[in-house]
């Protein structure tokens, strides 16, 4: 069986606590409720992807891990716990941070640009990225953080009343809470609040598909293009990221990328063409990446911000491998934080850090040249 680390996770237990309310912030400037323990009935589902397995051991089939987990233990996630052969998610409804974002921050650029989403995550994840940002809900367990019980019709219903122009499952990990996303994405549809996912795409292809059908965007987190950097720095594969990759593309769902770029470590010019021609040859030019400034966090924090030069020099890379709509990401005021038509290269939408500031498309289209620019506009 496939289980965290003991030791990390004892070290969580205890810095829990003192970390929590920073990670969950505010749910819409109201004070978060104590969840209660993890068998509040409240949050707990039968799983809807996992085998049967001997002696009341089950097989998970969400995520590329396929952990084995024996009665009474859970998974690598977490959140996921076998109770007597049964297999349940213990994070339904359980939400541990809620937010009004700008659709800019996911960041998705050709969905929806300027308007608001509203943004929620439960605690846990599927792998353990050193530089994680939210690593104070993402590398707990559900029991250790401060949460809200918000059923899919409340999400729903908050995010129409709220004017948000879709529901984000984002912050930790939306793959470990994939039922909840999915019943979510039910109601809001009931209200025609589109959704969207911010995932790192370490997903089965069976879940995947169900999401797809549920969901109007996902953003890939492609940490690397390397299997060596997702094996030693995010604890995971790159193989199964980039079949969901395709899985998504032909989907038709809208898809965007981004490829924090931490230095030292996946920031090499042959590593920047290779996954360029990749994108190319497998997706299509017209998917958008964003190449984005790592800032130190969680651990490492030995490491210094992304040189800008670092950012551009990939960005030229991808340029020249033809790649349609290549950004600039957590370098506010820079040019390549706008959406260019690649016909007569006239910027289209202009923005200054998470703010649109000028939107000319009409109707998706390039007003001076009639191009017309893929996306959700």
């Amino acid at each position: 069986m496939e289980v965290r680390d003991t030791t990390r996770r004892a070290f969580l237990r205890t810095t829990a606590v003192g970390v929590a309310g920073c990670a969950a912030g505010c749910l819409l400037n109201r004070p978060l409720s104590a969840a209660g323990e993890a068998g509040d009935s409240r949050f707990i589902r039968e799983a809807q992807f996992y085998e049967k397995q001997s002696e009341k051991s089950v097989k998970c089939k969400l995520c590329p891990r396929e952990c084995v987990v024996g009665d009474r233990e859970r998974g690598y996630c977490g959140v996921r716990e076998n109770r007597g052969g049964t297999y349940y998610t213990l994070v339904h409804s359980r939400v541990a941070s809620a937010h009004i974002d700008p659709i800019e921050k996911k960041p998705l650029f050709h969905f929806r640009p300027g308007t608001q989403v509203f943004s929620l995550a439960t605690a846990g994840c599927n792998v353990n990225c050193k530089f994680c940002q939210n690593w104070e809900i993402s590398q707990v367990l559900p029991e250790q953080v401060r949460s809200e019980f918000m059923p899919p019709e409340k999400v729903a219903s908050l995010a129409r009343d709220y004017s948000c122009g879709a529901i984000a499952y984002t912050y930790s990990e939306p793959v470990i809470f994939t039922e909840y996303v999915l019943d979510c994405a039910r109601a809001g549809r009931e209200l025609r609040v589109p959704s969207v996912v911010i995932t790192n795409g370490a997903i089965q292809e069976a879940p995947l598909k169900k999401v797809c059908a549920s969901v109007d965007a996902i953003k890939i987190d492609l940490k690397a293009f390397s299997e060596k950097y997702y094996q030693e720095v995010v604890n995971g594969k790159l193989k199964p990221v980039l079949d969901s990759l395709l899985i998504i593309r032909h989907s038709g769902v809208w898809l965007e990328i981004v490829y924090l770029v931490v230095p030292a470590h996946n920031d090499g010019d042959a590593e920047f063409r290779d996954l360029a021609r990749w994108i190319k040859q497998n997706l299509g030019p017209d998917v958008p990446i964003h190449f984005t400034r790592f800032y130190p966090e969680y651990l490492l924090k030995n490491l210094p911000p992304t040189p800008l030069d670092t950012l551009e020099r990939a960005k030229k890379i991808a340029d020249a491998e033809g790649l349609h709509f290549v950004y600039i990401g957590n370098v506010p005021g820079n040019p390549a934080e706008n959406t260019y038509c690649p016909k007569c290269r006239k910027a289209v939408v202009e923005r200054a850090g998470f703010v649109v500031t000028q939107n000319r498309l009409h109707k998706g289209r390039c007003p001076d040249c009639q191009t017309q620019i893929p996306g959700r506009w």
